[in-house]
């Protein structure tokens, strides 16, 4: 892929100053943008079209973008990055990137994490993140009965030497903050008590169906930075993720009625009241004007008390991806990846 194909930086009029977006400040002292483009493009979207995302995001404004190894994309965002950071220091971005399931392995951290910064052209990342608390692994494509005669619950040991390895990517200056994602209440206590460098950030599904009040709370009080997916519900998720019972946020009539007074597409309503809660939303898109509205949105009037205190309200908790393929032959539900009843399901 030549570089070229990305398209070329240049700072758009109608854009956002970066400077005036709203910042999160982690226990190091350092400051994460509060919103960010994601780079899930499911299976929806082609890696050169993200990545000539991912140039022009930067050029309204954006200097937060959430990539993973496992959406098979990085080398192409790679190109992208190469492109904004003729224009943009490197110490200006923030750039997370994500261990998939089938490198949780002690001798696989490290060199993934690597080839991860090869594939994105950096010489660090901002953060870097276990992105399942478990090694289990579907392959690409797969439906939702797919199951792996491997895949295990959450055996705490194993993760422990995962996450020492992730340590150590800290040490050697690879890596800025470590964190987790789609994790638990439960598992977060154990993986705080163990920690010899605390999870800086902990990446889950957020959106005002799915408010996940407890976890929330708990990582804001453990002084760790929520980052939330899915933040408008994710329409355009894997078919796999989609059931009959899933919910719509952006057709509820509390976020309507206040897209219809700020004249805005509800989708901007959900990302709004993400920043405005405490989160840091990463929605995806690679349309131009829905994510330059997205990020819009942080700098202006703010939404009411009342109409926050609506929004809270309107928590159905609906869980949209909920991980089917990676239960184990023993599990009995998709909820036992997820603690319901404050402990963890045991092996």
């Amino acid at each position: 892929m030549d570089a070229l194909d990305v398209g070329t930086f240049c700072t758009a009029p109608d854009g956002v100053d970066p400077a005036a977006v709203p910042k999160r400040t982690l226990y190091t002292g350092a400051t994460i943008p509060a919103i960010g483009l994601g780079t899930f493009g499911s299976d929806r979207f082609t890696p050169q079209q993200i990545a000539r995302a991912v140039v022009q995001a930067a050029g309204v404004g954006y200097r937060h973008f959430d990539c993973a190894s496992v959406y098979a994309n990085e080398k192409e965002i790679g190109f992208a990055l190469h492109e904004v950071l003729k224009h943009v220091k490197r110490e200006g971005l923030w750039v997370t990137s994500k261990l998939w399931n089938d490198k949780h392995a002690e001798a696989d951290v490290i060199p993934q994490c690597r080839q991860s910064l090869a594939d994105l052209g950096l010489d660090y990342l901002d953060a870097y993140l276990v992105h399942w608390p478990f090694p289990n692994y579907h392959p690409p494509g797969c439906d939702v009965h797919s199951r792996s005669p491997d895949a295990r619950p959450y055996i705490h040991e194993n993760f422990m030497k995962t996450w020492r390895q992730m340590e150590k990517l800290v040490d050697a200056g690879l890596v800025r903050h470590i964190g987790t994602s789609n994790m638990t209440v439960p598992k977060l206590r154990l993986v705080l008590r163990d920690a010899r460098v605390r999870p800086a950030l902990n990446e889950m599904e957020l959106h005002p169906h799915f408010q996940q009040p407890e976890l929330f709370r708990f990582v804001m009080d453990s002084g760790i930075v929520p980052i939330g997916f899915c933040p408008i519900g994710s329409p355009t998720r894997p078919d796999r993720d989609k059931t009959e019972l899933d919910t719509v946020d952006i057709e509820d009539p509390a976020v309507l009625r206040i897209a219809g007074r700020l004249g805005v597409h509800p989708a901007v309503v959900c990302v709004k009241w993400a920043v405005q809660r405490g989160q840091v939303p990463i929605p995806f898109s690679v349309h131009r004007h829905e994510f330059l509205a997205n990020l819009a949105c942080t700098v202006s009037e703010p939404l009411s008390g009342k109409e926050m205190a609506d929004l809270a309200a309107i928590d159905r908790n609906c869980r949209l991806i909920k991980g089917q393929v990676f239960l184990w032959k023993e599990g009995q539900s998709w909820e036992d990846l997820w603690d319901l009843g404050g402990v963890i399901t045991p092996p």
